[in-house]
């Protein structure tokens, strides 16, 4: 974002550009969260929600957490798209305001009843998704338009999350759903950026292999991927589908390893998307080893969740925030400290699913180490988050 184009705000640095307040209280949240989720799961803490306390941990990462942070990356990328001004001030206050309002809702819905908590935090996403299609459309960008599709199937499903946990007891399918939604987006995003930003580090460092670009056999493999993912959605535990499963883990994996990822250990910023994006066919293995009743299926949903949903949203966030805000695009040793703790989080989780005998402490382990990450990277990015731009 060029200076000339923000010159003209007065305000607080904070609303200044839309990655700064979903970014920073986003994480606040996701770290606060876990540490409620810990004792509710214990049995120790009373939640005054309507979801059965699963279902909360679920909705609040998933529709909470997870859609600050795909604001945060759309409000910012949207004006680069398009060459229009980014949302800031007033409007940019009053968006947060909405996202705060659908937090709060769902905490206390057993009080307002579920009806009325639907409502409210519903309208997030689809404000968000009419924002951007806006900005788009008025930019004439019509191609960045999917992922405006992608933010109205979250919207969709979040409604369909609140019917579910609600009129069946617990939200399965939304639940399935919600998790492979996300995958989509994080695969489609990451299959732009991580190529690039690898191709950009290693042409300033050394000759040698490069990152292949986007190209017939990544959308082979997005379009397989919404294909087996829907599958899984609907019948989780089929042997078909199980097979297919394993076959998209793998051209992941393919896909992974045509990006050279394995060139990019000196730079962290630059490795950690590689980390982040193997949860994914690690994700989709363990899923199929679900599917034939070989393991339990939580193992696969935290390798997403926890692993590439977890780890990637933290590199984005470091990385955007570090070059938005005009700092060097170097990890500091808290941005280390940040990165490996979310990774002993989505580990610990996954081998919680796995080890039955250690469960409860490899619980309190992921839980406790995913508050770290979190937190740890508001704290460390507050300065940059809540402060100008260097120029």
């Amino acid at each position: 974002m060029s200076v000339a184009r923000l010159k003209d705000y007065r305000g607080p640095a904070l609303f200044s550009y839309g990655f700064r307040p979903f970014f920073f209280f986003g994480s606040i949240y996701a770290g606060a969260a876990m540490l409620v989720w810990l004792p509710a799961f214990y049995g120790t803490l009373q939640l005054g929600t309507a979801f059965a306390p699963q279902d909360w941990h679920v909705h609040e990462m998933l529709f909470g957490y997870i859609a600050a942070v795909v604001a945060g990356f759309l409000l910012t990328a949207v004006p680069n798209w398009t060459g229009r001004l980014p949302l800031q001030g007033g409007p940019l206050v009053l968006l947060f305001s909405i996202w705060v309002a659908g937090r709060l809702a769902v905490s206390v819905s057993a009080w307002i009843g579920w009806g009325l908590a639907a409502a409210i935090d519903s309208l997030f996403l689809i404000v968000l998704a009419a924002a951007a299609a806006r900005e788009i459309i008025a930019g004439r960008k019509w191609g960045n338009l999917q992922i405006v599709v992608i933010v109205s199937l979250l919207a969709a499903g979040n409604l369909a999350f609140h019917l579910e946990a609600h009129f069946a007891g617990h939200a399965e399918y939304a639940t399935h759903g919600g998790v492979a939604m996300v995958i989509v987006l994080i695969a489609l995003i990451g299959g732009r950026i991580i190529p690039s930003f690898t191709r950009n580090w290693l042409a300033r460092q050394r000759p040698g292999k490069m990152p292949s670009p986007f190209g017939r056999f990544d959308a082979a493999t997005m379009a397989f991927t919404v294909l087996v993912l829907s599958l899984w959605v609907a019948r989780p535990h089929d042997r078909t589908t199980g097979v297919l499963l394993i076959a998209c883990g793998l051209m992941h994996l393919v896909r992974l390893v045509r990006w050279t990822g394995y060139r990019t250990f000196a730079d962290r910023l630059v490795l950690i998307l590689h980390v982040a994006y193997a949860f994914i066919p690690a994700g989709f293995i363990l899923a199929a080893l679900a599917a034939f009743d070989l393991i339990a299926p939580s193992a696969g949903i935290h390798a997403w969740t926890g692993g590439a949903i977890g780890t990637m949203t933290l590199a984005v966030m470091s990385r955007a925030t570090l070059g938005h805000t005009g700092r060097r695009l170097e990890a500091s040793m808290a941005t280390h400290l940040i990165y490996a703790s979310v990774i002993v989080a989505a580990l610990a989780r996954i081998c919680a699913a796995l080890e039955v005998d250690h469960t409860q402490a490899l619980l309190a382990v992921a839980g406790m180490a995913w508050a770290a990450a979190f937190l740890g990277f508001a704290a460390a990015y507050s300065g940059a988050f809540c402060s100008p731009r260097r120029f």
